[in-house]
């Protein structure tokens, strides 16, 4: 039995509460930190912004990917130095990419001409990588089309930059989150180093490389472990790119995900008809509470009954609390809960310190958000 589930059986909670063990992020980072020995970690501050988890990747030397300029503020809270945070959402205000250059900040992503044209004025001589739109089919949560320029439109763009005095030094890419395999990155890491190629070619003299994250947690299906995936992907990168001086790495999910557990209860356990085989679990928590990843049953969390491990179970349908027909969590990838389970038994649900806090409403329907509770 690990730490959190430990803590959760010794202690009683009255809302869904999200615990965090914050030794698993250090371990999680060192592992991936081992199999990566020549990029540099960029933690995905969106993931979850706990100030424990930035505080203590700080002390480790990580480095920052920060969206917002709440999530820069965070990172600085917490001791992070500019120079190690990067302003890596597309789209950006004005006014808050005037005051990050204050702050320090000097590393940005665009994909868009006025994107371009809005750092010239407001971050001018800024450094600026451009994010390129790949496809990822075989990620768990995959990427739509709302970031990146087409392949075709990355050269143009980063010759709008030059042009605009800005300093376009690489290019970024996402394979999309909870991507198991380093062999699922051969096809976009393709596709970006052509790109790469034809761009040094044109005379672009690129160091940047932004890998994004996908870096995978475990939900019941095999993923590559750490430093293993850490070391097949650098391979790979090193057999597609020549000149890369700074590899950016921007794991999430893969940093923070097995570090934590929600502590939940079952409410109500009920059938729709008199002997219908398929009984609806309905939990304190769903999707507006913390697992919104949920939606269209993708990232499948793993649940356990505290105090009936080992009694038979039954596929089930899982639901949320609130009075909204979309909290349903699963219904086509059905849970096993025990036949025996009732109302006011403690449900575990593992593997959630990535995007469930930050999901989590204010109080959709008056129930209360996700509570968060760091060891470690």
């Amino acid at each position: 039995m690990n730490k959190l589930e430990s803590y959760i059986r010794a202690h009683a909670f009255d809302v869904p509460t999200l615990v965090l063990d914050v030794d698993t992020v250090e371990s999680n980072y060192r592992d991936l930190k081992d199999g990566m020995p020549g990029a540099h970690i960029h933690y995905a501050v969106k993931a979850n912004p706990h100030p424990a988890i930035l505080q203590r990747l700080v002390s480790l030397g990580c480095r920052f990917d920060a969206a917002s300029r709440g999530e820069i503020e965070q990172c600085l809270a917490t001791g992070a130095l500019p120079e190690h945070i990067s302003f890596g959402n597309t789209i950006k205000r004005t006014q808050d990419i005037a005051w990050a250059v204050q702050q320090g900040i000097t590393l940005f992503s665009a994909d868009a001409e006025e994107e371009l044209e809005k750092l010239s004025r407001f971050a001018p001589g800024a450094r600026v990588f451009i994010r390129i739109l790949v496809s990822s089919a075989e990620a768990e949560w995959p990427l739509s089309r709302k970031f990146g320029c087409s392949s075709s439109y990355a050269l143009p763009l980063l010759d709008l930059a030059r042009d605009l005095g800005l300093e376009p030094v690489g290019l970024s890419f996402h394979v999309g989150s909870q991507t198991k395999h380093p062999y699922m990155w051969y096809d976009c890491l393709d596709t970006v180093a052509a790109i790469w190629e034809h761009a040094r070619a044109e005379g672009h003299e690129l160091t940047l490389l932004n890998i994004g994250g996908g870096f995978p947690a475990y939900y019941g299906v095999d993923i590559t472990e750490p430093q293993q995936y850490g070391e097949q992907l650098m391979q790979a990168i090193a057999d597609r790119f020549d000149g890369v001086e700074y590899i950016m790495a921007e794991p999430g999910r893969g940093m923070v995900g097995s570090a934590g557990a929600i502590a939940a209860e079952c409410l109500l356990v009920s059938r729709k008809t008199p002997g219908d085989p398929v009984r609806w679990v309905f939990l304190n928590v769903g999707r507006f509470s913390g697992l919104a990843e949920a939606e269209g049953e993708a990232i499948k969390y793993q649940f356990l009954t505290v105090g009936k491990e080992s009694e038979r179970t039954s596929e089930c349908i899982v639901a949320g609390p609130t009075c909204d027909s979309a909290d349903v969590l699963y219904e086509r990838n059905k849970v096993l809960f025990p036949d025996s389970l009732a109302s006011g038994d403690r449900v575990i649900i593992k593997t959630c310190g990535a995007y469930t806090s930050t999901y989590s409403t204010i109080a959709f329907n008056g129930f209360p958000p996700l509570q968060v509770v760091a060891i470690g």
